[in-house]
Order: structure tokens, then sequence, then C-alpha cells
């Protein structure tokens, strides 16, 4: 039962790794570039939400809305007017320009905020727990989160796939100097794509402030975790992020079981055995 509870655990674990993932899979699938500041904008987003429930007592339904409409303003215009001058058949000068935000926004938290670490208060939330058998429980805020995440990679997945925003969004990213041609924006789309992505972004980011401790250097870690949850699911494949975040959540909660000490080497591992395996990832993208 041990063991059981473990891999669910991982299970659980790997729908925060999933958020994670999702926003840096949108923007690679269309723009075909990694954000470094990623992992640093999810941190902005747990700041965001402590600053607004606790700092400033907003209720949080309140300012849940209020993190979800900045982060994604906040993406459409750094796209439009930072990243987009940037983007070009050279994929060097956006990792620079993204290496570049996130010292910004590193400092620039630690300047606010201090190097202390930082989690929000969920009550009750953080110690109730569902029983599935008379030995095994699934924490409540664990067990939500992975909810979250479905639903967040299944509304992706029906925007990109079955919606007309989602048809520009992938012609633009098979075909990007043809969708001039045919009266489209690639500016434009770029930036809405980035929104998208960066309304994704702050719900891990509230997820993470509720999971976790965080401070303003934990961004890289947050980056790191997703890069290896998009390389094991499959470059620019949605539900291959959920995939991913599973497989690295199992390999973390089964390594801390064999000795705390392996936790986060265990999932360095197996993500390094299938990138050796599958260099493409279990669910590389496809065509539609």
């Amino acid at each position: 039962m041990v063991w059981i509870n473990a891999v669910l655990q991982g299970v659980l674990l790997g729908g925060l790794y999933a958020l994670f993932a999702a926003g840096l899979s949108l923007m690679f699938g269309v723009m075909r570039f990694v954000n470094i500041a990623h992992g640093d904008f999810i941190v902005v987003g747990a700041y965001l939400i402590l600053t607004f429930v606790i700092s400033w007592g907003l209720n949080p339904i309140i300012g849940v809305a209020l993190v979800l409409i900045l982060m994604a303003a906040a993406g459409y215009l750094n796209q439009r007017f930072v990243l987009n001058r940037v983007l070009g058949k050279d994929i060097l000068p956006p990792i620079l320009v993204t290496f570049g935000l996130s010292i910004i926004v590193q400092n620039g938290l630690l300047e606010l905020f201090s190097a202390d670490s930082r989690k929000l208060p969920t009550g009750t939330w953080e110690t109730s727990s569902l029983a599935l058998t008379d030995q095994i429980a699934v924490g409540l805020l664990p067990f939500l989160m992975f909810l979250t995440a479905v639903g967040v990679i299944a509304a992706m997945q029906f925007v990109f796939y079955r919606s007309a925003l989602g048809r520009m969004l992938r012609a633009t990213s098979d075909d990007p100097e043809i969708v001039p041609l045919m009266g489209g924006n690639n500016a434009r789309i770029f930036a809405i794509a980035t929104a998208l992505a960066s309304l994704v972004v702050g719900i891990a980011g509230i997820w993470l402030a509720m999971k976790t401790n965080f401070d303003p250097a934990a961004g890289p870690a947050r980056l790191l975790f997703a890069f290896e949850a998009v390389i094991i699911g499959g470059l620019g494949n949605i539900w291959g992020t959920l995939l991913g975040g599973i497989i690295l959540g199992v390999a973390q909660t089964v390594g801390a079981q064999i000795d705390a000490g392996y936790q986060i080497l265990a999932g360095h591992l197996v993500f390094l055995l299938l990138l050796v395996l599958r260099p493409k990832g279990l669910l590389p993208k496809v065509s539609h």
C-alpha cells in the first residue's frame, strides 16, 4: 500500500507539473521557441495571488480573476512589443531576451518581496482528504489541482483544434510565411497565443502558491520541471504535457519513497532515460 500511495501522490503531483508545462508547450507549438523566463512568470502569478488575497484582503475569487487578467494582458503586451521584435529563423535572440527577462523578474521580485519564502494559506483545504479505501486517501488540494490541470489541458485542446482561433494558431505554426499572404497578422496571432499561455501560467502560479513555499529564485526550478514534462510528453503535444507531468511526478514520489534525497534526482534520471530512448517524446506532435 505504501508504494501504491506513492504512485498515487505522484500522479496528483504530475497535475501541477502539467500546469507548469502547458503554457510552455503552447508557445513552443505555435512559435517554436522556449521562454527561459517561463518559470519566473509562474512565480509572479504566485506573488500576485498572495498580494491580492493576503496583503490587500480581496475575496479569493476576485484575486484569482485579477491574476488571470493581469497575466494574460502582460503576456500579450510582452509578446507584441518585445518578443515579436526578436522572433525569426535564428533561435538565439528570443532565448537571450527571455533570459534577460528572467533576471529582471527575479531581481524585481527580490526588491519587492525580499528573499523570504512565502506560501498562500489554504485553511482546511490543506488538511482535508478524500478516502479511496481504508488505507489510501488523497489530499483535497492535490486532487483539485489535478482536476484543474485536466480541465485546463482539455480547454486548450478544444481551443487549438476546434475553434477559429485554433485554426489561425495552427496555420501560423505550420507556415508563418504564408499567413500574411492570406490576410493574417503573425504579430497579433503570436501575441494572442502568448496571452493564452500566460493565462495558464497564472493558473499554475496560483496553485504553486497554495501547494508549496516559493521565493523570488524559485522560477528556474519550475522551468526545469516544465521543460522536462514537455520533452517527455512530446514537443507541441498538449495532452503529452499531462503524461509527462505524471511520469515526472511519479518518478519523484517513488524516488522519495526509496530515499528522501532521491526525489528530484529520480525525476531527472527518468527524464534522461526517456530522452535517450524516445528523443521526440512519448506522444510526439502529429499533424491535423
